[in-house]
């Protein structure tokens, strides 16, 4: 618990609205103060509907250091963002704002690029035994935490037991790493993991900063605030984190040990690093045009061309490799459970008009539950549900939902085909125009939709009572295996997975199971096909859109690279002009 006083690392001069200019005219952009102050209106009313009575917290930093010799740049970036954090422990969060935090505050055993190869990190060479099931990492000497404390194999098996604890109620790492049997410290700087199975994702697995390596002193004397002080040996430290407001970051100076292929070793150029929260759209777009901040991720796709009119401002779409956005279905019980309802709510949505329609063509509409961009993805599910209202209607009559009600909606034994869709508000209200479009599509078939917003505490329940026929949601991941967190049989809800409805196909599970513990990459890619298809049949998934990070950036922002989920990287980053 902090006091207001807490809050004092966040004051800084204000900064002034940069100057945008287009191919043909010059004009000056004032600051969107109106709309920033509405952002900051509503976060305070939201802190004090929710009574937390925290206002911010602070990691251990002191004023800002010297540069370090040879250290070229400094200055603080800003970077806002339209999601929240809910905690900050990467063996607890399974959420993608968590993990571009923490990428700047942890490293990993070992880095994944964008072109799936493995490099050397914090780890700078391993081996893994003929039958698999045995990873021995040498570690690389010299790396130090934020706290002092020094990398040794310790501390990556205190990082790997705090994942699978039952007390850390981690709610993707331990998924992550599901095969993990133990971790044996050989010395000081090599460890043994030993897994209870093969699994080919396990290596994917560790480079991901859900799996980052955590001071073992920070485990074992601060494990109750790990969510709030987390304390890595990344490029920045925790400053503070003032709750619904923003993150700071500090550059660490005694940084030395950066994966190679990121253009230098040393620490950052950077002085500072701000993520700001700005959950509305045209809010967090000013922000960028009016030069309070500097990158801004979820570029509102209506406004993506008119970014490209500024020579100030650059605009980048990565697409997102891992679970596109979908809706998952209840085969288990309610309407939905009728595989012939399934197959005509599919049949139903006029996904390419209405994909296309909300997105301004930056999202691309989705066939498969896995991103194109996903090795595994199967073309050949392309097509396999395309929009058929008579299909639809054809499916619908075979299950005996032949007649309407006075507001057209069918009806069987005098009950109205109603689905029940909830979703977080906190964190899923960008999708409303979506839903609404979906809900419109399935109202022409006469299936009733019912969006239902609530918040993160009822959604909770409403999830673990299972008291839903749709559930929204979509996952970034290099690597396919992110199909056996949401649909293998052993990864329900109350296993820490992501298979909600508690779908329990052997096929599929043969399928899934069989990828993950198989070292041939073709037999994996059949693998995968084969899940995809299940899916796809079984109409379990109406997959929707391809998600893609659209990152808008100012033109002094120079050195941002992206990592290998599209997410950016501040590592190498540098400020043609220095703003202090």
């Amino acid at each position: 618990m902090t006091s207001a006083a807490d809050t004092h690392h966040m004051a800084r001069a204000p900064r002034t609205g940069r100057v945008l200019r287009t191919g043909h005219a010059r004009r000056a952009v004032r600051p969107q103060t109106a709309l920033l102050t509405a952002v900051r209106r509503r976060a305070a009313a939201l802190a004090a509907v929710l009574m937390t009575g925290v206002t911010s917290v602070s990691g251990c930093a002191g004023s800002p250091a010297a540069p370090p010799p040879g250290t070229a740049g400094g200055g603080e970036l800003v970077f806002a963002t339209g999601r929240q954090p809910d905690c900050l422990d990467p063996q607890v969060s399974p959420t993608d704002i968590a993990g571009l935090i923490d990428r700047n505050i942890f490293d990993s055993l070992v880095l994944m690029t964008p072109d799936r190869q493995f490099k050397p990190w914090l780890a700078h060479r391993w081996r893994i035994s003929p039958d698999g099931l045995t990873y021995t990492f040498w570690l690389r000497d010299g790396v130090t935490f934020h706290d002092g404390s020094r990398l040794d194999a310790a501390a990556v098996k205190a990082t790997l037991d705090h994942a699978v604890d039952p007390g850390t109620k981690s709610q993707y790492a331990a998924g992550l790493i599901s095969a993990y049997r133990e971790a044996q410290v050989v010395n000081d700087l090599t460890v043994r993991v030993r897994l209870k199975h093969p699994s080919t994702p396990f290596l994917q697995a560790l480079s991901t900063p859900y799996l980052g390596i955590q001071s073992p002193k920070a485990i074992g004397e601060n494990a109750g605030n790990l969510c709030v002080r987390p304390v890595g040996s990344g490029p920045f430290r925790m400053v503070s984190w003032t709750k619904n407001t923003s993150v700071v970051l500090r550059r660490n100076d005694a940084y030395r040990w950066a994966a190679p292929g990121l253009g230098h070793r040393g620490p950052v150029r950077l002085d500072s690093l701000v993520i700001r929260f700005i959950t509305e759209e045209a809010a967090r777009f000013g922000a960028l045009t009016s030069g309070q901040a500097d990158v801004i991720d979820e570029v509102p796709p209506v406004q993506a061309k008119n970014l490209r009119r500024y020579d100030e401002l650059r605009y980048q779409r990565v697409r997102s490799p891992g679970a596109v956005y979908a809706l998952q279905l209840n085969s288990r019980s309610g309407p939905l459970a009728d595989l012939r309802v399934r197959r005509a709510l599919l049949a139903s949505i006029d996904l390419d008009r209405l994909v296309k329609a909300v997105y301004f063509g930056q999202y691309e509409r989705a066939w498969s539950p896995l991103s194109p961009v996903s090795f595994g993805y199967d073309p050949s599910v392309s097509r396999s549900w395309p929009h058929d209202p008579e299909r639809a209607a054809r499916f619908l009559d075979a299950a005996g939902w032949h007649d309407r009600d006075s507001e057209g909606y069918r009806v069987r034994d005098g009950r109205r085909l109603r689905l029940i869709w909830p979703f977080a508000a906190q964190y899923q209200a960008s999708a409303n125009t979506l839903a609404q479009g979906i809900q419109a599509e399935a109202k022409k078939a006469g299936i009733e939709i019912d969006y239902v917003g609530q918040d993160t505490g009822a959604f909770g329940e409403t999830i673990a009572h299972r008291r839903l026929d749709l559930y929204g949601t979509s996952f970034v991941r290099a690597e396919p295996d992110i199909l056996r967190f949401f649909y293998a049989s052993d990864q329900t809800h109350e296993q820490g997975g992501g298979n909600v409805f508690g779908v329990a196909d052997p096929h599929l599970d043969r399928a899934l199971n069989g990828a993950a513990r198989s070292s041939d990459p073709r037999a994996r890619e059949r693998a995968y096909a084969a899940a995809q298809q299940i899916l796809v049949d079984r109409a379990l998934v109406l997959p929707v859109y391809v998600p893609a990070q659209l990152v808008g950036s100012a033109d002094q922002v120079r050195g941002m690279t992206f990592d290998a989920v599209g997410f950016p990287l501040f590592y190498g980053v540098r400020l043609k002009e220095v703003r202090r």
